[in-house]
Formats: C-alpha cells, sequence, structure tokens
C-alpha cells in the first residue's frame, strides 16, 4: 500500500474518530469525509476489516453506507468487483487449513479451516452491518448487486454471500406478522400500495377497499431491522365459494355488513424488496394467516389461492407438438376475449395444456416450470381448479392467456403433500386437472 493511500486511511480514522467522540478539528474532518464517495468505501472497508474499536466500527460503517448511497451505477459495479476480487478466499491459506485437518482432523483444525474458508466479504457485511438503519441499506445493496450481476455473471460468487447471510437475518424467527387495516401508519400504507405488483392498486380509495373489514384482510410480516418495511404481504378476500376470476374480487362493492364467508382466498402476494431474492417468508405467512382466520371466522371451511400462472404463455410458445402449436395460434387471436363462444369453444384446449403445464410437465432442475406453482405446491397445497378467462388485464393475457389457477390449502393435508412434492415431486392436484389431463 503506498504511502499516500496510506496517510489518507489514517487521515480517514482520525476524522471519523474524531467525529464519534466530539472533538474540535472540523475542517480536516470535513477534508478528509469530503473525498469522492469510491475513495471513502475502499477507505470505509480497509478500516473495518483491521484493528479498531467498536464505537469507530460503527461510525466507519455508517460512513461506508453514507458512500455507497453517493455512487453512481459504475461506480458501483466498480465497488462489487472490489468485493470480488479483495475480499474472497486466500488459496494458501485453505490449502494449509485443509492439510493440517488432514493430518489432526480434530474440531481445532475444522474451526481454522473454517475460517479460512468463509471469504472476507461475509466479515465485511457483518461489520458494515453494525451501522443504525445498515440492514435495509444492505438489502438495497444486494438489489444493486443482482443488477450488476446481469451485466457480469462473475459477481455471482458476492450474491453468494449476501443470500447466505439475509437468510439468517431474516430468519422466521425474528419475523413478527401484522394485519394491516385503514388505521395503519400512512408510510406502510402507501408502501403497500406501492408494493403490490400482482393487481396493481388505483389508488387510495382502491386501497381502502381491499382493507374493509367486512370482506377483506391484509397480512404483513415485518422484520425488528428494517421497522415499518413490510416484507412481504398476502390479500385475503372473505367469500362464499371459490372464485373462478379475479374481476368480481377486485370490482365487488363493499359489504355493508361482515360476509358469512365459508372460504378465504390469497389473491394476491407481493414480496417487496428485491433485495430479499430467494430468502422465504410466503409459506410461514400464509400458514400463519390461516391460523389467525380459523380462529377468528369459524364459519371458514376453505382456503385457496386465486393465483396467476404467469409462464404459461412463453412457455406455450415454445413448445413444438401440433396440439400446443395449435391452441398458441388460437389464443393469438384476440377475437376469443370479446367472443364467449369463440373462448367456449377452445376451453378443453387450454384446460388440457395448462394442466400439463402445471402437473407434469419439468425444468432440468425436476421442478414445475411455472415459479407461483413451485411456490404453493412446495408449501404443500393442491394444483386444484383452472379457470380461464379469469383475468383480463393486459398483464395477464400477456403472460398466461388470461389463465388462473385455484391451489387448496387443506390443513389436513400440506404436510403429506409438502412432502411428497419435496421427495418426489409429486403435484397434488384435483379432480378438474386430472379430467383435462386424460383429454
Amino acid at each position: 500500500m503506498g504511502k499516500q493511500r496510506l496517510a489518507f486511511l489514517s487521515d480517514f480514522v482520525e476524522a471519523i474518530t474524531r467525529r464519534t467522540r466530539g472533538a474540535p478539528g472540523e475542517a480536516e474532518t470535513l477534508k478528509a469525509l469530503s473525498r469522492p464517495p469510491s475513495e471513502r468505501i475502499k477507505a470505509a472497508c480497509s478500516v473495518l476489516m483491521g484493528r479498531i474499536g467498536d464505537a469507530s466500527r460503527v461510525a466507519v460503517a455508517e460512513q461506508a453506507l453514507t458512500a455507497y448511497a453517493e455512487l453512481s451505477p459504475d461506480e458501483k459495479q466498480a465497488f462489487f468487483e472490489l468485493l470480488r476480487d479483495s475480499y474472497g478466499v486466500i488459496p494458501d491459506q485453505i490449502r494449509s487449513a485443509y492439510a493440517a485437518w488432514e493430518n489432526k482432523p480434530d474440531a481445532d483444525a475444522v474451526a481454522a479451516l473454517f475460517r479460512v474458508v468463509e471469504p472476507a466479504r461475509q466479515t465485511l457485511l457483518r461489520r458494515l452491518n453494525l451501522a443504525p438503519g445498515a440492514t435495509l441499506q444492505l438489502v438495497r445493496m444486494r438489489e444493486d448487486l443482482l443488477s450488476a450481476i446481469r451485466k457480469d455473471p462473475s459477481l455471482e460468487p458476492i450474491d453468494q454471500d449476501f443470500a447466505h447471510l439475509l437468510a439468517s437475518w431474516f430468519n422466521r424467527g425474528f419475523l413478527t406478522m401484522r394485519r394491516i387495516d385503514w388505521n395503519a401508519p400512512a408510510a406502510i400504507l402507501e408502501k403497500i400500495m406501492a408494493y403490490e405488483t400482482v393487481h396493481r392498486m388505483q389508488g387510495w380509495p382502491d386501497l381502502r377497499r381491499r382493507l374493509a373489514a367486512n370482506d377483506r384482510r391484509l397480512y404483513a410480516f415485518f422484520h425488528p431491522a428494517t421497522g415499518d418495511e413490510p416484507l412481504i404481504f398476502v390479500e385475503v378476500a372473505l367469500t362464499t365459494g371459490i372464485p373462478t376470476a379475479i374481476g368480481p374480487i377486485l370490482n365487488a362493492p363493499e359489504a355493508a355488513a361482515p360476509v358469512e364467508a365459508d372460504t378465504a382466498v390469497f389473491y394476491s402476494i407481493n414480496n417487496s424488496l428485491a433485495g430479499l431474492k430467494g430468502v422465504s417468508f410466503g409459506n410461514f405467512l400464509i400458514k400463519q394467516v390461516v391460523a389467525v382466520l380459523s380462529s377468528e371466522l369459524s364459519n371458514l371451511r376453505c382456503y385457496v389461492t386465486l393465483s396467476p400462472v404467469p409462464g404459461f404463455a412463453r412457455w406455450l410458445s415454445a413448445q413444438t407438438d401440433d396440439r400446443a402449436v395449435a391452441l398458441a395460434k388460437a389464443l393469438s387471436d384476440p377475437a376469443w376475449q370479446d367472443d364467449p363462444a369463440k373462448a367456449e369453444a377452445v376451453r378443453p384446449e387450454v384446460e388440457a395444456i395448462a394442466a400439463r403445464y402445471i402437473v407434469t410437465e419439468r425444468t432440468s432442475a425436476n421442478l414445475p416450470p411455472d415459479p407461483v406453482a413451485r411456490f404453493h405446491l412446495g408449501n404443500g397445497a393442491q394444483a386444484h381448479r383452472l379457470n380461464w378467462p379469469a383475468d383480463f388485464a393486459p398483464s395477464a393475457l400477456k403472460a398466461a392467456h388470461g389463465l388462473m389457477i385455484n391451489y387448496l390449502y387443506e390443513v389436513a393435508e400440506i404436510e403429506a403433500q409438502h412432502e411428497a412434492f419435496v421427495r418426489d415431486g409429486t403435484v397434488a392436484h384435483g379432480a378438474q386437472l386430472a379430467e383435462a389431463l386424460a383429454r
């Protein structure tokens, strides 16, 4: 490390500790802290990995995250390259530790090996997380990283470190579930509107309708380190019978009195923070909501989703067998959208091919290709009923030709169906899909 670099690091640490203890010297402090953010964040990371006191470490972490927030997209890309190249593992240390373990495979040797195979990035991220409000900032940083990886896949190892740490920090034991109603803080309500992507809201009246106490519920998971930031939320409609289309739910007038519902419909589930991709909350949320609703509303007998099938249109367009090609051609003509007779004529084929997509089609990882199907089937739900046409929103027509599906959560069957899906890839499905498969 050059003398100039060492001098800057020394000035940087001194500036931060001076500010931390309220010592005089504001001019020198401002000089060190006014360097370009790309320099400050490199210096802060170097300092964090060294030997400094706890109070200084918190202050340096705060300065590092402040500098990161000021970086341009290109500078963020360069910072991730720095994490990749300078905060990984040291191969010679791994070889030496492995040789020591092979010579004497005791607990001390295992611990020594563990220390050197963990990339230095993980220690750095833990120390960055010491700053006030750092956890949410690191989640946002990972969102930037995921974008950077699309440009440069060699950054993927950094994401493995983020994913490992976030899975621990956002363990289910730290999460709290809250019911969100119209009396919730405005900041939370605004975030719910902003984060709703399945069925977008058209302003405050739309949100108020979805929170109406007589026939609607909305529940969200929160984490103590991220305050009033909802991590995931589910919208529930209380209905009589299982719905076959989304329009009657989204457009229904508000009930004047509490409904005597027998069915709880999970019609929109939203993960709020892209930086928490791969950290699973939804299965816990749905099961907890089922438990809460069943204890509060004794008339409920059925728990289902009304879910999109977002991969169907893309998958169908890639099929080469005559039957699928013919269906793709028929659905490409928008005339069926305004002509019930034409829609009815093609419905049997839609159900047959869609049942194949949900129940029998597999990816190279031996999983259903549809991401929503993987989620609910992995939670132990049954693919209960296909609904077509069920959603005429432009996005739904583009992604799924208007197809939706009910996944059924039968409390007594959830664990067995979950185990069968995980163990053997078995897709539990209802009579309608079984009949469609036989066509």
